[in-house]
């Protein structure tokens, strides 16, 4: 009665463990499935909203012109009051980045110098929309943002900028986010792709830095381009299920927040009305349950009893008189089995001695083991192998496997066990700091007339020689073996993979090609040694300063490539412009001389109408050379629709 009690409460246990467990998989996925909905919404929202700013901006630029009279500019935005439903303000500078005029006027801002801001530098440099990092008004003292529109004449030379300040607690811009209701708890928040928070229910967050990304990895992704979806904590709080989207005119992103513990609350009182549900029928079914039993394990104690005698030696077989077929055909294939092991016992002591003559005197390492899944015995060759004696406990050199191969052989040997097929697999061994690389194979022993299987018979091979020549061969057929760098075979494959995966799944990714500014006077005067020191420190250089995920060629000579995958092209421009500040700080001397080499870069990114990636390569293989004939040491960028394949040949 006890164990049927027990047998219950496990049963019970189990069951309200495996639907709290299937209904946490279910509510996570549903919760995640509805914030990431309700976050591509808000991120369409907001950039439509955005959108709609900037292309205000630009019919005021067109507008406006070319013209730079302060009084004529100031009178055009006097005109265009109605842009102050969007802007807490509108500004526009000169080329130099001297404010001409503003609207609302306000004392003190024109003639304002903007040079040294990095939304100046931005929309000077990249001469295309920007909005800026969140900052404090000087005179409102609110966080703030400008969307910048750059002023280009004809010629495309830059006039100047017109920017739309944005107040980030009014304006409109969040005011979607404000309505956002996700339970009691539930909340919505913006960043900026540098980790600055531009919107959070707590205002006092707004303009505040992420710290430690890597505390919050699903966060992290969605900084670094990619959809976060999944389950963190943010600010130190409760755990909560998460969903983010880019806003990619303005390099933003969206975050939804639902607390797990108010999503499973439902689920909590579901279980707990279960549980004592359960507790009221086993106790109305513990009485009948024991009847029946009591009456079906009446046959089965004479069954104990004759096996028990068998085991005793009293009788050779069992015999019911019972009108249950179950049992009886137990007790047939007890006394079969019986048969069968008498035959084994018979034949045991000689294919015993004889197994263990073929493996004491094979060279090759061997094994036997049980169905139970134990090796009972090793041969010399093989204890020998690994570097273990023949007392040593299976716990013991079992924990030597390399742990990221331990549970793929304790699943692949299960299997074995149960089906009878062979066991086949590669595996780590560490023995005494040294890693050894086993070829494993072992089959079912099976007995001749019965058919029947007694064990396992395995071959262990050292292969740790032709995987180290394997893994050389492989890493030696992408790499420059001069800087250690990936070589244009191995460059290539990579592009082919990111670009595969931008025509799935829309990922973007950027394209860096460069070669060396005078570099070959560091040959013809210092020789092909120096040269080699210079390409080692370049490559080293370029290496530190890119991310772990990017992929860095030296394509041959002094031409090098950079892929940036999950990247867009504003990050990529900031980090080629690290690379030529970088490597321009690179150099080498040779008899009291000092050389240094500067980067010719060209940059682009993939684009939906290409069709493969050589009009990528040779995209920012134009913009290279564009770099150079501007008079080097530049970084060109090339967009798709700017790019002319037949200027190539001009």
């Amino acid at each position: 009665m006890l164990g049927l009690s027990a047998t219950l409460l496990v049963l019970a246990a189990t069951v309200l463990g495996l639907t709290w467990q299937a209904g946490q998989s279910m509510l996570q996925e549903s919760n995640v499935t509805h914030l990431r909905y309700e976050a591509n919404m808000l991120a369409d929202e907001i950039t439509q909203q955005v959108q709609n700013r900037i292309e205000a901006l630009e019919r005021l630029s067109q507008t406006m012109g070319t013209a730079s009279d302060a009084e004529w500019v100031q009178y055009e935005l006097a005109k265009n009051d109605a842009l102050l439903s969007w802007f807490e303000g509108v500004v526009v500078s000169n080329e130099e980045g001297t404010l001409i005029a503003d609207w609302p006027s306000v004392i003190g801002r024109v003639g304002l110098e903007t040079r040294d801001q990095e939304y100046f530098g931005m929309l000077r440099g990249t001469r295309s929309v920007y909005v800026s990092e969140p900052f404090i008004g000087r005179a409102s003292q609110m966080p703030l943002v400008l969307i910048g529109i750059p002023r280009l004449d004809a010629q495309g030379d830059f006039l100047g900028f017109i920017g739309g300040v944005v107040r980030l607690n009014s304006g409109g811009l969040f005011s979607r986010l404000a309505t956002i209701r996700l339970g009691n708890y539930g909340y919505s928040a913006v960043f900026t792709a540098s980790g600055k928070v531009l919107y959070h229910p707590d205002s006092q967050r707004v303009n505040t830095s992420i710290e430690n990304r890597e505390r919050h990895p699903n966060l992290d992704l969605a900084l670094d381009g990619w959809l976060g979806n999944g389950v963190g904590r943010l600010f130190g709080e409760q755990p909560l299920y998460q969903s983010y989207s880019q806003v990619w005119p303005a390099n933003w992103i969206v975050g939804l927040y639902l607390p797990v513990e108010q999503a499973q609350t439902p689920l909590a009182d579901f279980i707990h009305r279960l549980w004592w549900i359960w507790i009221v029928l086993a106790l109305f079914l513990l009485p009948v349950l024991w009847g029946l039993l009591a009456r079906i394990l009446s046959p089965l104690n004479l069954l104990e009893a004759q096996i028990g005698e068998v085991g005793q030696g009293r009788r050779s077989h069992v015999r019911l008189d019972t009108s249950m077929q179950e049992l009886q055909q137990v007790a047939d294939t007890f006394n079969r089995v019986e048969d069968e092991r008498q035959q084994l016992l018979d034949n045991l002591q000689e294919r015993e001695a004889f197994l263990d003559s073929v493996l004491n005197s094979s060279p090759q390492g061997m094994f036997v083991a049980n169905f139970g899944g134990r090796i009972t015995y090793m041969n010399p060759a093989l204890l020998n192998m690994l570097s273990i004696s023949a007392e040593t406990q299976m716990e013991t050199w079992l924990e030597k496997i390399h742990p990221d191969d331990r549970m793929g052989v304790a699943d692949l040997w299960a299997h074995s066990l149960k089906t009878g097929k062979d066991f086949v697999r590669q595996m780590r061994f560490i023995n005494n700091d040294e890693t050894l690389w086993l070829d494993v194979h072992a089959r079912s022993v099976m007995l001749s007339q019965q058919g029947h299987s007694i064990g396992l018979v395995g071959v262990v091979k050292d292969i740790t020689e032709r995987r180290q020549q394997e893994a050389l061969q492989r890493w030696e057929a992408e790499h420059d073996p001069l800087t250690g760098l990936l070589n244009r075979r191995g460059f290539l494959r990579r592009l082919e993979e990111a670009f595969a995966d931008f025509q799935k799944t829309s990922t973007p990714s950027a394209l860096l090609l460069f070669d060396l500014d005078h570099f070959k006077p560091i040959n013809d005067e210092g020789g092909h040694a120096l040269g080699d020191e210079m390409l080692r420190r370049v490559a080293q250089v370029i290496a530190w300063e890119v991310r772990r995920s990017d992929h860095v060629a030296r394509q041959g000579g002094d031409e090098f490539g950079v892929l940036l995958p999950s990247c867009t092209l504003v990050q990529a421009q900031r980090i080629a412009e690290a690379l030529r500040v970088a490597v321009s700080e690179v150099s080498v001397t040779h008899e009291g001389k000092v050389y240094n080499v500067t980067l010719s870069m060209g940059a682009t990114r993939f684009n939906e109408n290409d069709g493969s990636v050589e009009e990528a390569l040779t995209r920012a293989d134009a913009a290279s050379y564009e770099a150079k004939d501007r008079g080097r040491n530049e970084v060109v960028v090339k967009l798709p629709s700017e790019f002319d394949p037949l200027s190539l040949f001009d």
